[in-house]
C-alpha cells in the first residue's frame, strides 16, 4: 500500500474533523457530525488494515470497506447544514470533492486487485 495514499486519507479525516469543529451544533447536525466523523476516519483506518499481510481476499475486503466509508462520507457531508455560511459551504464542497476522488482511487485499486 502507498504511504502517499495513507497520508492523504489521514489528512482527509483530519480536515473533516476540523470542519466539524466549526459547525453549528443542533439536533440535526449533531447526528450527521457523529456519522461523518466515523466514516471519514474509517477511510484511512481500513486502508491501513488492508496493508497488513493477511492475504489478498482480506486486502480486497478492507479496500471495499474503505471505499464504502468514502461514499458514506459524501452522503453525510451532503446532509450537513452550514446555515448559509459561505466559508463552511466552500469547505464542505471541497471535502465532498476529495471524498469523490478518494472513492475513485479506491475503485481503481480494486480493479487492479482483481
Amino acid at each position: 500500500m502507498s504511504q502517499e495514499l495513507e497520508d492523504r486519507f489521514h489528512n482527509f479525516g483530519k480536515r473533516v474533523r476540523d470542519f466539524c469543529l466549526n459547525l453549528k451544533r443542533d439536533i440535526i447536525n449533531t447526528e450527521y457530525i457523529r456519522q461523518l466523523i466515523r466514516s471519514s476516519g474509517s477511510v484511512g483506518g481500513n486502508y491501513i488494515e488492508a496493508s497488513d499481510d493477511l492475504g489478498k481476499l482480506d486486502e480486497k475486503m478492507k479496500i471495499k470497506i474503505s471505499r464504502r466509508e468514502a461514499k458514506e462520507s459524501i452522503h453525510w457531508l451532503d446532509l450537513i447544514l452550514t446555515y448559509e455560511n459561505n466559508e463552511l459551504e466552500r469547505e464542505k464542497l471541497q471535502l465532498i470533492d476529495e471524498a469523490i476522488q478518494i472513492k475513485k482511487i479506491l475503485s481503481a485499486i480494486l480493479k487492479k486487485l482483481e
